[in-house]
C-alpha cells in the first residue's frame, strides 16, 4: 500500500469512528475534484484532496478547490496522517 493509499484508509477510519462517511468523489466529466467527500453529523462537509507526503495538487486541482471554496465549501489537502485528526476538528467547529 503506497503512502497515499495509507493516510486515504486512516482518513476513513478516523470519519467512521465519527458517525461520518468519507465517500470516493469521482466526477465523470469534471477532471481535477478532491479525493473524498467528508461527510459528518450535524451537516458538516468538507471536501480532501489527499496526497502522499511533500505532494502538491495538481494546477487543475488547485483550480477545482478554489471554485469549490468559491462556492462557500470548506477543502483540505492532506498528505500526513497526523494532519487527520486536526482537519476533522476543524470541519466539526464549521
Amino acid at each position: 500500500m503506497d503512502e497515499e493509499s495509507r493516510i486515504e484508509r486512516h482518513l476513513r477510519v478516523s470519519v467512521k469512528k465519527m458517525g461520518g462517511m468519507a465517500v470516493k468523489f469521482t466526477s465523470p466529466g469534471l477532471d481535477g475534484v478532491p479525493d473524498r467527500i467528508v461527510l459528518l453529523p450535524g451537516r458538516k462537509i468538507a471536501f480532501v484532496e489527499l496526497k502522499a507526503p511533500g505532494k502538491k495538487p495538481r494546477p487543475l486541482q488547485e483550480k477545482r478547490m478554489r471554485q469549490l471554496k468559491s462556492l462557500g465549501f470548506p477543502v483540505y489537502v492532506i498528505d500526513g496522517v497526523e494532519q487527520i485528526g486536526g482537519v476533522l476538528d476543524e470541519i466539526c467547529a464549521t
